[in-house]
């Protein structure tokens, strides 16, 4: 192999003209006039008028402070008059009677309250049977009634 047969192993480019010089005449590929045909044209992002009418301290919206967690579906000790003495309570047996629903195709979480002085308009005098409550999160009051009447509450 002599110098004159040597070839590159990369050609060399050439820095392709644009404008009145090169390939593209006149305009250059960018139409005529106007914001777009200038150099160092900017146009305001789309997007940008979306965040602008989003509030400046963004999530602090009407659903900022709500919590994530699923409430818990109340129930009043009134309605456990169903359960006979020596029944479970819990979110299966409380579906079987038609207490509560099934919420989104699953069993929910339950809450047994009771209200005193009668601010349900249920009274508060209610006849509460020796149940076995479990599953289901229960106030102070209704665990002293159930207790009192000899049933049990388990976590």
């Amino acid at each position: 192999m002599q110098i004159h047969n040597l070839k590159r192993k990369t050609k060399n480019k050439k820095s392709q003209l644009v404008a009145r010089g090169g390939k593209r005449g006149k305009t250059a590929g960018r139409g005529t006039k106007g914001q777009k045909a200038r150099a160092g044209h900017k146009i305001r992002p789309e997007i940008r008028d979306m965040i602008k009418r989003l509030p400046k301290l963004r999530g602090r919206g009407v659903n900022s402070n709500k919590s994530i967690q699923t409430k818990p579906v109340i129930v009043h000790v009134s309605d456990l008059s169903v359960f006979k003495a020596g029944e479970t309570v819990s979110p299966f047996t409380l579906i079987e009677k038609g207490i509560i629903s099934l919420a989104a195709g699953r069993h929910p979480k339950v809450k047994i309250l009771g209200f005193a002085g009668g601010v349900s308009g249920k009274g508060d005098k209610v006849s509460v049977a020796a149940v076995t409550v479990s599953g289901c999160t229960v106030s102070a009051s209704v665990k002293a009634a159930i207790e009192k009447a000899g049933g049990k509450i388990e976590a």
